[in-house]
């Protein structure tokens, strides 16, 4: 049997993916996450051990669409545990395919008591909900590089997306080539950076634009798919139909009257044909804005389980990136 190094740093890891999404869920070799809420501990990982982000997602462990999550304790007394998400740029505020992953590894792992669980996907019964808040910018126009002044709509769904129709920039989510849809992708979120000023009415932490979501136009209720592509991060593309983005999606139809409660849609990745299904179930608040309960369903599965060692020697054991 391989031992490592005695030198080395060794880094445990379980993968998944979530519609052809990976998740590197981290089980051991990180120091104590210091912070009393999440965010906090989100903030302390960012500027003291960002290192260990770069060792387990960039090459030559990891590759440009590697996503990442780091268990940690939640200051919510109702709450199992906390996560904090990482990918190619930094951290992000929420990801619904990872918590879809991370559900069945928890109760694998005996971290969470046993739900019925049956070939990698939760039953309704322990069905995962996200909160979207209905803090939308509706129909809003930005100048974008290289294709002029585009409508859009921003929404979130623990993070915030823009939504814009592909056929904007003569493109198909489902059959145009990846690069075209990553640049257009990239230029709106760079003008809504740029030219939009968002807000969250619990946290400035969360006031920022995750990324792009190009759809195929098909936001009216229906029992067919409806595709989409998101580009997030650093020019990053979820394999997967996008757990965060379907919740912001559904906030989104469900804002404008184009679904109503408890209809159900199916989202698909135009990248992978995976779907995931998503409705909203209730209406709420989040701080003074009127906020929809979205819940969102996806499938899991394992991939393998690695320890990864950093040697002293190794000039590259911080990782890189080939773009």
């Amino acid at each position: 049997m391989w031992l490592p190094p005695h030198e080395g740093v060794e880094l445990s890891v379980v993968d998944m993916h979530t519609g052809g999404e990976p998740l590197r869920v981290i089980l051991s070799g990180y120091p104590e996450v210091k912070g009393d809420s999440v965010l906090s501990k989100r903030r302390y990982v960012r500027e003291h051990l960002d290192h260990l982000r770069t060792v387990l997602m960039y090459k030559p462990r990891g590759h440009y669409d590697m996503y990442g999550a780091l268990v940690v304790d939640s200051e919510m007394s109702e709450a199992d545990l906390g996560v904090l998400f990482m990918h190619n740029e930094g951290y992000s505020t929420m990801c619904g395919h990872a918590v879809i992953a991370l559900g069945r590894f928890a109760v694998d792992y005996k971290l969470v008591k046993e739900p019925q669980v049956r070939k990698g996907c939760l039953t309704a019964r322990y069905a995962v909900r996200f909160y979207s808040v209905h803090d939308f910018l509706i129909d809003v126009a930005v100048t974008v590089d290289g294709f002029g002044d585009v409508t859009l709509d921003i929404s979130y769904g623990g993070a915030f997306y823009a939504f814009v129709n592909a056929q904007r920039f003569g493109l198909h989510v489902t059959e145009s080539r990846t690069r075209d849809l990553v640049d257009a992708a990239t230029a709106v979120t760079n003008a809504v950076k740029s030219q939009v000023k968002l807000h969250h009415p619990t946290s400035d932490d969360l006031a920022f634009l995750y990324g792009t979501i190009l759809t195929d136009g098909k936001d009216n209720y229906s029992s067919d798919p409806t595709a989409n592509v998101c580009v997030f991060a650093e020019a990053q593309v979820d394999q997967s139909p996008t757990g965060s983005g379907v919740t912001a999606r559904v906030a989104l139809q469900y804002h404008k009257g184009l679904i109503q409660l408890n209809q159900t849609r199916t989202f698909q990745s135009g990248a992978t044909g995976s779907q995931f299904t998503g409705k909203a179930v209730k209406e709420t608040k989040c701080g003074d804005f009127k906020a929809v309960v979205v819940e969102v369903a996806g499938r899991a599965f394992y991939t393998g389980v690695s320890r990864f060692v950093q040697e002293p020697e190794d000039e590259l054991t911080r990782g890189f990136l080939v773009k």
